[in-house]
């Protein structure tokens, strides 16, 4: 019984808007050093937790909590692209499990996800399907939202199947930490926009993709020269989250309103819910050590950039 995790902030502005080299370098050095003990760790399982940005999951049907029972990339801001190995059967016992634990997650055989589970994927595990992959979505923009005590209770229900299965499991988190790109809202958006929101984002035109992306990357440009232009980047906040999760504490994180968290480090940052549920799910098999912990507020790529992984003291 082994397990290992990695939890990753994820970007879609590298090589559109990029900072310095020797930032570059550092984050390289940082990815290629985790990327090399995932190697020697050798997992025979993956979980992913990652969020979504309107490109998978819509109005229409928007789960707090979904299990990909089949997942393809969609490959936005020339991520990976196709599908990835889910071991359907494994997928399907883990839904069951997590329902049985009290947990209220849904199901998909059909999961379109993007660069939020594609770059993790890529980055660290070599390609989309070089693992076989059990992909969580956790909901992190659409409102309403999770608190961190549910994510933090699928993670340990998660944590609690993979257990059982007496794998080499990896667990991976992706997203925050504190950061707000423009991210459109169903209730300040104009009636075309609030029916892409609805479901038929899905199959975007490759002009508005295109016109979509680049409002990311113009906001990300004019975040560099106004750091006020878009919420600042918190790395305060982001210090203290990651120390509570190197020192179990993530627990104290379940009285915190989403509103708070908000205000605090901007409105993406409940993406840190992945990290949340990753921990927890390394938790579930008992005592464990964090390490090799990066950060660096990146306003280039609008992130509180940060890297740290932990293995289960056996």
């Amino acid at each position: 019984m082994s397990a290992y995790l990695h939890c990753l902030s994820h970007t879609p502005l590298v090589g559109y808007v990029d900072p310095a080299q020797a930032v570059l370098d550092e984050v390289d050095g940082v990815i290629a050093a985790a990327r090399a003990r995932i190697e020697a760790f050798d997992p025979e399982l993956v979980f992913l937790f990652a969020p979504d940005h309107y490109n998978g999951f819509f109005y229409d049907v928007m789960p707090a909590f979904c299990i990909g029972m089949a997942a393809t990339a969609i490959g936005d801001f020339n991520s990976a692209a196709g599908p990835l190995d889910v071991p359907r059967e494994v997928a399907e016992a883990c839904a069951n499990a997590v329902l049985e634990a009290g947990v209220d997650a849904a199901v998909s055989y059909r999961m379109q996800v993007d660069h939020g589970f594609a770059q993790p994927l890529e980055l660290l595990l070599g390609s989309l399907a070089a693992r076989p992959v059990i992909p969580v979505f956790i909901n992190g923009v659409a409102v309403p939202l999770p608190g961190f005590a549910r994510a933090r209770a699928l993670g340990e229900a998660i944590g609690h199947f993979a257990r059982s299965t007496g794998k080499r499991v990896l667990f991976l988190g992706s997203g925050g930490l504190s950061h707000q790109p423009p991210v459109p809202e169903l209730a300040r958006v104009d009636a075309r926009m609030a029916e892409r929101l609805l479901g038929s984002g899905r199959e975007l035109p490759a002009s508005e993709r295109q016109a979509r992306q680049q409002r990311v990357i113009s906001a990300a440009e004019g975040f560099v020269l106004d750091q006020h232009s878009l919420h600042p980047l918190n790395p305060g906040w982001d210090n203290h989250f990651l120390d509570l999760l190197q020192q179990r504490r993530y627990a104290e994180l379940d009285g915190m309103a989403n509103a708070e968290l908000s205000a605090l480090a901007g409105k993406s940052t409940h993406e840190v819910k992945t990290w949340v549920a990753a921990f927890a799910a390394l938790g579930a098999y008992g005592t464990y050590q964090a390490s090799d912990r990066y950060y660096r507020p990146i306003p280039e790529w609008i992130a509180g950039f940060a890297s740290l992984s932990a293995h289960f003291l056996t």
